[in-house]
């Protein structure tokens, strides 16, 4: 592709990407408002399941046909891109359809997965939307493999809204929040039927063909697999600390209802609100990678630990720009956005999570571009333990800040295990400490100020208005204050659009 292509390209994923966040967050707020606290907590724990059947059943298999379609094009052999488009396809089927089967015909066997049984039935409307999603995987990589990205992001799109409408149209008629939680469920698996669906439909409206997949199942395999691990290992932290969580609550003396209801607070309401900074971070990473592999791999090593200190000192501002206004607003959204002021409450008192969750996101992709990848799966792991140590030992003391206390002190190991490999990985001394420590102090300032300016706009201001008015004041007195104590440089922004 030319430069010229690569760019549109690249602002053509962008643009859809960001409009599918932005549907799918406000349909999150839709839900949060009609399901309530306890039907979000089902549907969200019966999702972290399904997610985790997901990952296991194909996430490694886009990346990997991509890879195997562009070799075999380059060597213009299209009879091997066709061979791995249905070894890929067998592999996809092969888990997907007796796992389905498995859980939906002896789910009896699997019910002690779930404190709530009825978070069972929930994910039995979501299985075959397995098959569905593992299919769609392979046909992803092919379009990724011949750069055809304008497809799959209107796919995608068109997947996104169909889920939303389907699930506005079926919780309208719901008569509790378990039958909402289900019809939730069924607007996921019929979303992902349309585009499985339309996906199959363009595969073969361009002509696409399947042949033998005998000879690539073996390389397939060996590249697909790792990546499935590293990705699977992600999900199933995520579901046991669904599964843990709402148990340990209820060993704490809370009633089943009432462990839902406070998982679909923190889970469904108030983590979403907090990732928004790891957006901005994941970007920020992916910039990252392929320059940092160049510096590392050509030996130049000066220009290796300027930019690593760049994305650390970035990502240290991001996280300090943001997490006033959610300390300050932090009650505002819960309300305005969820009409929970619970939410708002966990939302204020996690915020400062954000730095070492943050640290921990673009020091294992500065690691990864370094080649590093075994070693951050390992910190990973090890980060991962003390989280659901965590989740194990603290309900019956701080309930459900449980799981921002473990999410912390998880990122906080992997997070100091990441740096501490990158002093030895790079041959030049990378300072960061000095400006990460003022730029964090800058914090206890912003948030007084932003107090003061919430309580004096909140006096003779509609909520709505003094919340985003006094947002939009911090964000610029903090960056002011940041350019003024010359933590922050504007010539750091080139990073995310040098061109080389």
């Amino acid at each position: 592709m030319s430069r010229q292509n690569i760019y549109r390209a690249a602002a053509c994923v962008t643009a859809f990407s960001v409009a599918e966040r932005f549907f799918g967050f406000v349909y999150r707020i839709v839900l949060s408002r009609t399901l309530g606290a306890e039907g979000m907590g089902l549907y969200q724990t019966a999702l972290s399941v399904f997610a985790v059947l997901a990952t296991a059943a194909a996430s490694g298999l886009p990346l990997t046909v991509s890879r195997l379609i562009t070799k075999y094009r380059a060597k213009n052999n299209p009879r091997a891109q066709q061979s791995v488009v249905a070894a890929a396809l067998v592999c996809a089927l092969a888990f997907s359809l007796p796992v389905f089967a498995l859980l939906y015909f002896g789910h009896g066997w699997f019910d002690f997965l779930f404190s709530d049984p009825r978070c069972m039935s929930v994910l039995l409307v979501l299985l075959p939307a397995l098959t569905f999603n593992a299919v769609y995987s392979v046909i992803r990589g092919v379009l990724w493999g011949n750069k055809q990205f304008v497809p799959y992001c209107v796919i995608d799109l068109i997947e996104e809204l169909c889920m939303i409408g389907a699930g506005v149209l079926l919780v309208m008629n719901m008569t509790d929040v378990f039958d909402g939680a289900r019809r939730v469920a069924a607007a996921v698996a019929a979303s992902y039927l349309v585009s499985f669906t339309l996906a199959a439909v363009w595969f073969f409206a361009k002509g696409g063909r399947l042949r033998s997949p005998r000879r690539q199942l073996r390389p397939l395999l060996a590249s697909a697999l790792p990546l499935t691990g590293m990705r699977t290992s992600n999900a199933l932290v995520n579901s046991a600390v669904s599964l843990l969580l709402p148990a340990r609550l209820i060993a704490a003396g809370l009633t089943p209802q009432e462990a839902m209801g406070r998982i679909g607070v923190a889970m469904g309401m108030s983590m979403p609100v907090l990732a928004i900074p790891s957006t901005l971070i994941g970007s920020l990473a992916l910039v990252m990678v392929p320059e940092l592999a160049e510096h590392y791999f050509r030996g130049r090593h000066d220009r290796l630990k300027q930019d690593i200190e760049k994305a650390i000192r970035v990502t240290v501002l991001i996280v300090c720009l943001l997490t006033p206004p959610l300390f300050v607003l932090g009650e505002d959204a819960g309300v305005l956005l969820f009409s929970d002021p619970e939410s708002g409450r966990i939302i204020r008192n996690s915020c400062f999570l954000l730095l070492p969750a943050g640290l921990c996101m673009i020091s294992t992709g500065v690691l990864n571009s370094l080649g590093c990848e075994k070693q951050t799966c390992l910190y990973y792991l090890l980060g991962a333990a003390v989280t659901l140590a965590c989740v194990w030992a603290l309900p019956r003391f701080c309930g459900v800040y449980a799981l921002t206390a473990g999410s912390a002190a998880g990122s906080a190991v992997t997070m100091a295990l990441n740096l501490r490999l990158i002093g030895k990985k790079s041959k030049e001394k990378v300072c960061f400490a000095r400006h990460a420590c003022l730029a964090a102090l800058t914090m206890l300032p912003a948030v007084l100020f932003g107090s003061l300016l919430r309580n004096l706009l909140a006096s003779f201001l509609p909520a709505v208005a003094a919340a985003i008015l006094c947002g939009a004041v911090m964000l610029a007195a903090e960056a002011l204050f940041l350019f003024a104590l010359d933590l922050a440089q504007p010539r750091w922004l080139k990073v995310l659009v040098r061109r080389s």
